[in-house]
């Protein structure tokens, strides 16, 4: 008996996950909410950013001291480490599964959250990404599989329409980085500006890995484009820019939302960022709640990117466990089709694919080091951004 106790009290500690403390008897039924996003390497600063935003969804929703199904509810995280890596991915995802984690936050990347889903899948725990955009996650006629942003084949119009209309482009070379995210956004943009009769001078290939892009740069400049667009994240983005201005091209870059942060401004140096453009699958963090830009900044600072969005979907899980009233994953899952919730986003609800209904994209530019909003779509119409007071 007392070997089973000590074996029990170990897994237990084990499933509280990184920092955790384990509960005491006192805190009655403890459901541990799993996160996963690259945590170490080129991109961990984004991880981090939506790890918090678990975190801070957590540690409000313990304050609120909930029962459901009549018992007192203590969450707790258990996060891991993916490094962005497709095959790290299904090992965390696997090693959460194993934890009998509720459900799961997460994944940062569509290369590494679409089969980290298949795995949740089967183990019938719901996922649910702050981020991942490919559209192929949700058309795979999952149950259980969502997002609280926006699709790629809406953000990629979107930038293509702006590249189009507003940097008045007329001839355009396209860089992806191979990934299920870089190479589906970048496609959606060049079937969008050939459709808006904009020349594509060429399309690169490279890695999400790469660090010296000269080869593909100078091909470029021979094309002479008015606008680069590249589909990757800021890591390799903000080198592929900066390497652009050493090499003498003038093009204005553009970039979707995982090179669209304040970091590309370090990334590529001096004033060389000044006036990119690149857009969000979702609101900007200046549009989120009041309550929860407060919240967040005094706990871990400014907002990355898509604490936010983790945010939203944490609290999701937890609205569609208490409208179920139960913390069982085969109970609450299909109740988080029938949420509608009020989040630090805007209106959250869900169609039949997982997908946010009514999804916003934000286009921003680089000025003076910072990324800034500067018009929202919705429903294929741009209009100005304006901040909450």
């Amino acid at each position: 008996m007392q070997d089973r106790l000590v074996i029990a009290a170990a897994l237990l500690l084990a499933a509280c996950g990184r920092g955790e403390p384990p509960p005491t008897q006192a805190e009655g039924v403890v459901v541990t909410i799993g996160h996963a996003g690259p945590l170490t390497g080129s991109i961990a600063h984004q991880g981090k950013d939506d790890e918090n935003g678990v975190a801070l969804a957590i540690a409000q929703a313990n304050a609120k001291k909930l029962k459901i199904g009549g018992k007192a509810i203590t969450f707790r995280m258990m996060s891991e480490d993916d490094q962005g890596d497709p095959k790290v991915g299904t090992t965390v995802a696997q090693k959460l599964v194993d934890a009998h984690v509720a459900a799961v936050i997460g994944h940062l990347n569509s290369g590494v959250t679409i089969p980290a889903s298949e795995i949740y899948n089967k183990a019938g725990i719901p996922v649910i990404t702050g981020s991942a955009t490919s559209p192929e996650l949700t058309e795979r006629g999952l149950k259980g599989v969502f997002r609280t942003v926006g699709r790629d084949d809406q953000q990629g119009p979107a930038i293509a329409a702006y590249i189009a209309n507003e940097l008045k482009a007329h001839a355009v070379a396209i860089v992806d980085d191979k990934t299920a995210y870089g190479e589906g956004l970048a496609t959606e943009v060049e079937k969008t500006l050939r459709k808006s009769g904009v020349t594509i001078v060429g399309r690169e290939r490279t890695t999400d890995k790469e660090t010296d892009f000269k080869a593909i740069l100078t091909r470029i400049k021979a094309k002479n484009p008015d606008v680069v667009f590249h589909g990757g994240m800021d890591a390799t983005g903000g080198l592929l820019l900066k390497q652009a201005r050493e090499l003498g091209i003038k093009a204005v870059f553009a970039f979707g939302d995982g090179a669209c942060t304040d970091e590309m401004a370090q990334l590529t140096g001096s004033a060389a960022g000044e006036g990119l453009a690149c857009s969000q699958a979702g609101l900007p963090a200046a549009a989120a709640t009041k309550e929860f830009r407060d919240a967040f900044t005094a706990k871990y600072g400014e907002t990355k990117l898509y604490a936010p969005f983790f945010y939203d979907a944490t609290n999701v899980v937890i609205e569609a466990m208490k409208r179920a009233d139960s913390v069982d994953p085969a109970k609450f899952t299909p109740e988080i089709y029938n949420v509608s919730l009020a989040g630090a986003t805007g209106k959250i609800e869900f169609d039949a694919k997982g997908d946010r209904k009514d999804a916003e994209m934000t286009i921003f530019r680089m000025h003076s080091g910072k990324i800034v909003p500067v018009a929202i779509v919705k429903g294929g119409v741009t209009s100005p951004f304006t901040p909450h007071s």
